[in-house]
């Protein structure tokens, strides 16, 4: 068995479907030849905590976790932006200012994120782990970013190759991030770091073909060209219960009569729910008798910004059920038992490159997926499958039509067969084994090249 160690800072119990990726991989790894070593933090500075992922975790995983020096997500959350608009006493005013102030001097401070407090710790106890047991590679996985300065200071100190696991692109999470708006000098600091772990990584994984293609480009001008592979977010089979095993639709206050669309994750700026509430809107002054058919269910955290976009559904005969964050066993059930699920990306540049994660659990409960999204990589893989609603965010009139027809086909009895979705390379297994490909692809590449210095040199490859 070789070993990879995986560098990162998202792990369970941490919560959140960021944690699924790194999770998945080193379930399945050991399949392909590969057991797992994973550096982690040991007081995560977080939102949401998960303990049912703990079970994924194989026997012959190390975990390996190191401090971090970052404040409590309590604190952190206190100085926190995205407080929804209103009228403010002169205190009111003050105290926003300086949260303002607050989180631009920390941005400006911590380069890439707040979780660089992380950074010197978890190299030691990385670098401990590498000298106990031997490895073969290393994986750093973000965001968060500063992961990638650890995985960079590992490979460098050990000689082991570095593949970056890109979960989202650096660019486009610095630009929509909630309290990230970073200045001129923050955006290049952080393209000179970026620059500077591509020089040194063997390989990029990145979850979509677009975003595979945009971090690709950056190095295309370069000295330094490192493999690239898209490896997408998938589902893993046994989360789901045999399609056999009836789906039980919960009742949270509003009967189970109803069009259930539902939403599970976190709504904030670039899974904005207003494309939603403006076509409800619209279908209210044609159709309103319609609304009285749909409930819209919510379950996950939503910025307060959100939460006062969903406030104003209150004004129309819909129901809305707005739960917390539940855990993944809760969150499957859920999304099975709904007769619709609602996928939210906001028409903001370089969104037709996202694949939400949530999108192959979704395919995976087997239900319609009504999309309201820019035409893009989540259009081309779930545009074929049955019940699928494919809308454009700024086209609410077209949303609403569809809705309406969605809301008409659940009072007919309308059913999608599912008996024929094509979804078994999702499967978190083969997507595994695509990872464990890639790291025997460089490993062999590393044999060849050792082989063809020692024919060079053969005093130099007999010291090694």
């Amino acid at each position: 068995m070789r070993r990879v160690l995986f560098v990162s800072y998202l792990f369970p119990p941490v919560g959140g479907v960021g944690v699924h990726r790194v999770t998945k991989f080193v379930k399945y790894l050991p399949q392909f030849g590969w057991e797992s070593t994973v550096l982690t933090v040991e007081n995560p500075s977080v939102p949401l905590l998960d303990d049912s992922l703990l079970k994924d975790i194989p026997a012959g995983t190390a975990i390996r976790k190191a401090r971090t020096w970052e404040p409590g997500y309590g604190l952190k959350k206190s100085v926190s932006g995205g407080q929804s608009a209103g009228r403010r006493s002169l205190l009111g005013h003050v105290a926003a200012g300086l949260k303002a102030a607050a989180r631009q001097i920390g941005n400006t401070i911590l380069q890439p994120d707040a979780q660089i407090l992380w950074r010197w710790n978890a190299i030691r106890e990385g670098m401990r782990a590498l000298r106990e047991t031997p490895h073969d590679a290393i994986i750093a996985t973000g965001p968060p970013f500063s992961s990638f300065l650890v995985g960079q200071a590992l490979a460098k100190k050990s000689g082991l190759p570095l593949v970056l696991d890109y979960r989202d692109e650096w660019d486009i999470s610095n630009a929509y991030w909630e309290n990230k708006r970073q200045g001129d000098f923050s955006n290049w600091v952080q393209q000179k770091m970026q620059r500077s772990v591509l020089r040194t990584a063997r390989a990029i994984v990145a979850t979509t073909p677009a975003s595979t293609e945009a971090v690709k480009t950056i190095t295309r001008h370069s000295t330094y060209s490192p493999r690239a592979a898209c490896i997408y977010n998938g589902f893993d089979p046994e989360d789901f219960p045999p399609a056999s095993a009836p789906a039980v639709k919960k009742d949270y206050g509003n009967g189970t009569h109803r069009f259930r669309l539902s939403f599970i994750g976190t709504l904030w700026n670039l899974n904005s729910i207003e494309p939603l509430v403006r076509a409800v809107q619209y279908l209210a002054s044609s159709q309103k008798i319609l609304l009285e058919h749909l409930e819209i269910v919510l379950a996950g955290r939503r910025t307060p910004d959100q939460e006062a976009i969903v406030d104003r559904l209150s004004a129309f005969p819909c129901a809305v059920s707005r739960l917390p964050f539940v855990s993944h066993a809760e969150a499957v059930e859920m999304m099975r038992s709904s007769d619709a699920l609602l996928m939210l990306n906001a028409d903001v540049p370089h969104a037709h490159r996202i694949i939400n994660a949530k999108t192959f659990e979704y395919m995976a409960a087997r239900r319609p997926v009504f999309v309201i999204a820019p035409p893009g990589d989540v259009w081309d893989i779930l545009c074929n499958l049955p019940g699928t609603v494919l809308c454009e965010p700024s086209r609410f009139h077209a949303t609403a039509e569809k809705l309406a027809i969605a809301i008409e086909q659940h009072r007919c009895g309308v059913h999608f067969d599912d008996a024929h979705w094509d979804i078994s390379r999702f499967e978190r297994k083969n997507l595994a084994g695509e990872l464990a490909d890639l790291l025997d692809d460089i490993l062999e590449e590393d044999r060849s090249r050792v082989g063809r210095t020692s024919k060079r040199h053969p005093e130099t490859t007999a010291a090694y």
